[in-house]
């Protein structure tokens, strides 16, 4: 899996990196999915922070999801569906890495910035893969961004025709 950082897909793509923090910033609380001891998945609650051209992931020392990435960095972050079915800012997931931050200096700005409550964990995210999907219409329209790769559009419609990149 090849990851970068936030700064990398911003300065790669960033009016869609602009949607995708925008659909973050809806709403405060997001589903994080990482993967326990066994393998299997562990999906949770997470508040996502975008700040200092990064976004990092606070949690509780101790807590499983921190044991998971500190064993497995792997992870998958999804944004808040919100209220309704409707989704009109269409559905938004990050999966990457998430490196564990213990240099006291970024440590400090984090709190600065953000104020946590301690004591805290800290990981920052390097994206390997951002995806959001969305509806055009009829169409289902995905948009799908990974390190090194041009921003794909793929569009689908509601009959049996095969997809279209745009």
């Amino acid at each position: 899996m090849t990851s970068s950082s936030w700064q990398d897909f911003r300065a790669a793509e960033p009016a869609f990196a602009d949607t995708v923090q925008k659909r973050f910033q809806q709403y405060k609380h997001h589903v994080l999915a990482t993967l326990r001891k066994d393998g299997s998945p562990r999906v949770t609650g997470l508040e996502a922070e975008f700040r200092l051209d990064e976004l990092w992931f606070g949690m509780m020392p101790g807590s499983r999801k921190a044991l998971d990435l500190r064993r497995d960095p792997r992870f998958a972050l999804q944004a808040n569906p919100g209220p309704d079915a409707e989704m009109a800012d269409g559905d938004v997931r990050i999966s990457g890495r998430a490196v564990e931050v213990t240099d006291p200096a970024v440590l400090a700005r984090f709190v600065d910035a953000v104020t946590p409550p301690e004591p805290f964990l800290l990981f920052r995210a390097e994206p390997a893969e951002v995806v959001r999907t969305g509806l055009d219409g009829d169409d289902l329209v995905v948009q799908v961004w990974r390190p090194g790769h041009d921003l794909r559009t793929i569009r689908r419609g509601n009959d049996d025709s095969p997809p279209r990149e745009m």
